[in-house]
C-alpha cells in the first residue's frame, strides 16, 4: 500500500531537496502571516518549480481572501490548496471553482465527535487533512508539535483519502502508522530544530523511521 508523505512549512531549496531525495510526495508552502514557516508567493513559487515533477506543491492558507488566494495561485502555481482555517462547505467549492484547483480540508481534533464535522464537506473537498487541535492560547491553527489519539482515525470510512498530522517525528511516526494506518502523513515541526527552520538531518532521519516502520510491518 502506498503512503503520500507531506513535508509542510519549505522555505529553502535545501531542505526541499532532502525532503524530494527522501520520497515526499507533497510538499507544503505555508500562506499564513502570523506563522514562523510563512513564505511569500514569489519565493513559494521558485521552490514549486524546483519541485516541479517530483512532488505535488500544496498551498496552505488560513481563511484568505480572493485577492490573496489570486496572488498565491498565479505566483506559486500551486497543485493543491490546502485550507485550514473555519473555511465553510460552500467557500471550499467556491475556492475550487475559481482556481480549479483540488483542495484539501482541514480539521483540528480532540475527540470523535470532531470527526463528525466532516460530514458537510464529503464530495466537496477533495482530500482531509486531521490535526490535533492547537493549545490554549496558539494562533497557529497547525504546526503545533501537539497530537491526539490516533486510533479515533479507525472510525473513519475506509475508503476516505486523508494526511494525518500534527505531534509526528521520528520516534512516533511507527506507532502513528500502525495505530491509524492512514493513506497519507504530514510532518512540519517535528523535522525543525526550531519553530520554522527545517532541518536536513531530522528530515532524513524521519523518512528513513518511515522506511523502517513499514518494512517492519510488511514483515
Amino acid at each position: 500500500m502506498s503512503l503520500d508523505i507531506k513535508i509542510c512549512g519549505l522555505k529553502t531549496l535545501e531542505t526541499l531537496a532532502v525532503a524530494l531525495d527522501g520520497g515526499a510526495s507533497h510538499v507544503g508552502f505555508i500562506f499564513f502571516a502570523k506563522s514562523p514557516r510563512y513564505v511569500e508567493p514569489d519565493l513559494a513559487g521558485r521552490l514549486r518549480e524546483a519541485a516541479r515533477g517530483r512532488a505535488k506543491a500544496v498551498a496552505v492558507v488560513v481563511n484568505a481572501d480572493d485577492a490573496f488566494l489570486d496572488r498565491i495561485v498565479s505566483e506559486t502555481k500551486p497543485d493543491m490548496l490546502q485550507l485550514h482555517g473555519r473555511e465553510t462547505p460552500e467557500r471550499v467549492a467556491e475556492v475550487k471553482a475559481r482556481y480549479g484547483l483540488p483542495a484539501m480540508k482541514a480539521f483540528s481534533v480532540s475527540e470523535s465527535a470532531d470527526l463528525d464535522r466532516i460530514a458537510p464537506y464529503r464530495g466537496i473537498a477533495d482530500r482531509f487533512l486531521f490535526d490535533a487541535k492547537p493549545p490554549k492560547g496558539s494562533e497557529l491553527p497547525g504546526g503545533n508539535g501537539v497530537s491526539f489519539d490516533w486510533r479515533l482515525l479507525r472510525e473513519l470510512d475506509p475508503k476516505l483519502d486523508y494526511l494525518l498530522s500534527g505531534g509526528l517525528n521520528a520516534e512516533n511516526v511507527g506507532e502513528a502508522l500502525a495505530l491509524a494506518g492512514p493513506p497519507g502523513i504530514d510532518i512540519s515541526s517535528g523535522v525543525e530544530s526550531a519553530p520554522g527552520v527545517k532541518d536536513v538531518g531530522l528530515i532524513d532521519g524521519f523518512f528513513r523511521a518511515v522506511g523502517a516502520a513499514r518494512a517492519g510491518r510488511a514483515a
